[in-house]
């Protein structure tokens, strides 16, 4: 199943990777390099909702970004960010977290809110190029 926060995220033409209850999708607007959205499948607007085997599922999910983003971006540390506000589908927006710069296709991607809270105003916009830095993570991702 398909939800809408998926689809306001791009799916699928930004899907990263898939567990069995887990989408992994680039933010198109990129707060660092690598931000990545990571979106239940499960009909669920609270994090209680979630089935056990989501829950259990959550684990493959997060090893696999964080073994993902630690070999593309070199992260210092990962925030995990669930705020659903606007997109009500249980999702965590995935910031990696970095002193400087980190560069890709000839984009500069700063970390402006290092070492405090994520930036997310200061996004850097990738439009059309989101599909392309999701290509390149896909696979990659495979390759682990």
């Amino acid at each position: 199943m398909t939800n809408s926060t998926a689809v306001n995220f791009g799916y699928p033409e930004t899907k990263v990777a898939e567990t069995d209850y887990w989408l992994v999708l680039v933010r198109p607007k990129q707060p660092t390099f690598g931000a990545l959205v990571l979106i239940c499948k499960e009909k669920a607007d609270a994090f209680s909702q979630l089935s056990p085997a989501a829950f259990a599922d959550l684990k493959v999910a997060v090893d696999g970004i964080e073994r993902l983003l630690n070999k593309v971006v070199a992260y210092e540390k990962i925030n995990y960010l669930m705020l659903m506000m606007v997109d009500h589908d249980v999702h965590f927006h995935v910031i990696p977290r970095y002193e400087g710069l980190r560069s890709y296709a000839g984009r500069e991607f700063p970390d402006a809110g290092w070492p405090a809270a994520p930036a997310l105003a200061t996004a850097v916009d990738l439009g059309e190029a989101a599909k392309d830095l999701a290509a390149m993570l896909a696979r990659e991702w495979s390759k682990a």
